[in-house]
């Protein structure tokens, strides 16, 4: 049995006058966001033996956030490939997961992230809440029955936890007019 993890990044500011999308910071509320899912990954007791990333400005701003709240830092494996990557190519990458890796991590983009969630999970209430929108910092988890991560292939994974920001706090729900 393998446990997988995705991770949104954190809201990013679209006020930053960065010249590539790549560069994108965490906006305020993001950052809060980011904290508050590491605090909750703790009280948990999420543990993880590898983290795949995207070096994305946002994602890396995310993790940093993240382990803050978590309580100690967790070192990734930051690969290119997961930035935008699509569900496929995500898909990809899970299958070249290290193999004694049980619980991985992987933080990066919509709309792969949602992507692969809907690939690889069975029907369900949590599913459809991901159909519906996988926020940014929303934690998707999920079992897959393999004892290799090459293994890993569509409908065969069970959605376990799916939190979203605003179930923890409501004020960093999407904004109101």
């Amino acid at each position: 049995m393998k446990t997988l993890t995705l991770l949104r990044h954190a809201k990013s500011s679209w006020d930053d006058p960065v010249s590539r999308d790549f560069d994108r910071p965490l906006n305020a509320k993001g950052r809060r966001a980011a904290a508050m899912i590491g605090r909750h990954l703790k009280s948990l007791d999420f543990q993880f033996d590898h983290i795949l990333a995207s070096p994305a400005v946002r994602v890396m701003e995310t993790l940093d956030e993240v382990w803050n709240g978590y309580g100690r830092r967790l070192e990734p494996v930051w690969d290119k490939a997961m930035y935008l990557a699509s569900g496929a190519s995500l898909l990809d990458l899970v299958h070249a997961l290290p193999e004694n890796a049980d619980h991985v991590l992987m933080v990066g983009h919509n709309p792969g992230l949602e992507d692969l969630t809907l690939d690889l999970t069975l029907d369900g209430e949590l599913r459809e809440r991901v159909e519906d929108k996988y926020p940014t910092a929303t934690i998707a988890q999920m079992t897959l029955p393999i004892a290799r991560w090459a293994e890993a292939q569509s409908n065969s994974a069970t959605l376990i936890a799916f939190i979203r920001p605003r179930d923890l706090d409501p004020t960093l729900g999407p904004d109101t007019p």
